[in-house]
């Protein structure tokens, strides 16, 4: 694959964004609309109880083109989940599925935790407005831990594909502490379901289905596919478990795998052959991909430096 680096596209320090979000505008998700691409994102405010941050959804309304920002939300786009629910303290990140006349949305949201600082699960939500707001199903998620999944359900990737839901997730393996005195990190990998009408799913369970590279501490994120031709194409990102965060060889970087039959999937990093750009928004890492079919092109949004706190960038496959 030949990709053609367009840069930064969406900054979130140059516009005002709703709930008092000041900065990130991770994991891009976009919907086609008839005149425009709708991204949204998770951007962070400040609790002001604790001082903690929160995760909030917006979207930012570009030209199909993706070359123009015609408008920021300047709303709130969904709510956080109720006292104690699992999208009480934010929503990162979320899917969007269109239908005939209202939009799904796969969110996955995270609650915080007393032994580990996290765990999440996916919920869904319906827009009746063209997406500018969605509401809640339930106040529950359709997608969580289970018997062999014991923890961090999230990044639901929802495509419906001859008239079957699929869903692309991550699962926890578990949490570990690495080294004496620091934080327990936390591994994931790649995970399928299906689902007759897209509320109801059966997992693969604990069925990884994209192999390591980096050996079985290696974390996987944010699936995203999209068909190119006849062939069905995987871009996620991945990590160590631990240390990635200051460390650039040890963080995260996207990956690529393919699959003839939705079943088996054949990881080509290779292929994809698109590294960040010494000193820009992308050096030192590339996470959070979205892929996307717009007026017959292929796009992929992605985060780059720490986790998308300065926004995110675009690359547009070439014939």
């Amino acid at each position: 694959m030949r990709w053609l680096k367009r840069g930064k596209i969406f900054d979130p320090r140059e516009h005002a964004l709703p709930l008092g979000g000041k900065q990130f505008a991770q994991s891009p998700q976009a919907l086609v609309l008839t005149d425009r691409v709708r991204i949204y994102f998770s951007t962070r405010a400040i609790d002001p109880a604790n001082g903690k941050y929160l995760s909030h959804i917006a979207f930012v309304d570009m030209d199909r083109n993706l070359d123009k920002i015609l408008r920021v939300s300047d709303h709130e786009v969904i709510a956080l989940g109720e006292l104690g629910c699992f999208d009480e303290h934010g929503i990162f990140p979320m899917n969007v599925v269109p239908m005939h006349d209202h939009i799904l949305a796969y969110t996955c949201g995270w609650n915080r935790r007393v032994s580990v600082s996290v765990d999440t699960a996916i919920g869904l939500a319906v827009s009746h407005d063209g997406g500018e707001t969605y509401q809640r199903a339930g106040s529950g998620p359709v997608l969580a831990a289970s018997l062999h999944e014991p923890c961090l359900v999230g990044d639901g990737f929802v495509k419906i594909i001859d008239g079957c839901f699929h869903m692309w997730y991550i699962f926890g393996t578990g949490w570990k502490r690495y080294q004496t005195g620091s934080p327990p990190d936390r591994t994931y990998k790649i995970g399928h379901a299906i689902s007759t009408n897209g509320i109801s799913w059966v997992k693969e369970e604990a069925r990884q289905i994209i192999p390591d590279k980096l050996g079985k501490d290696e974390s996987q994120a944010l699936p995203t596919v999209v068909l190119i031709g006849s062939r069905h194409h995987m871009f996620f990102c991945y990590r160590e478990s631990f240390d990635f965060r200051q460390n650039r060889a040890r963080g995260y970087r996207i990956g690529h795998a393919w699959s003839d039959d939705l079943i088996d999937w054949t990881r080509d990093d290779d292929m994809l052959a698109l590294a960040g750009t010494p000193g820009e928004w992308d050096s030192d890492m590339q996470c959070y991909p979205h892929a996307f079919e717009c007026d017959g092109r292929i796009h992929l949004i992605y985060n780059g430096n720490a986790f998308g706190r300065e926004g995110f960038g675009l690359a547009t496959l070439e014939p």
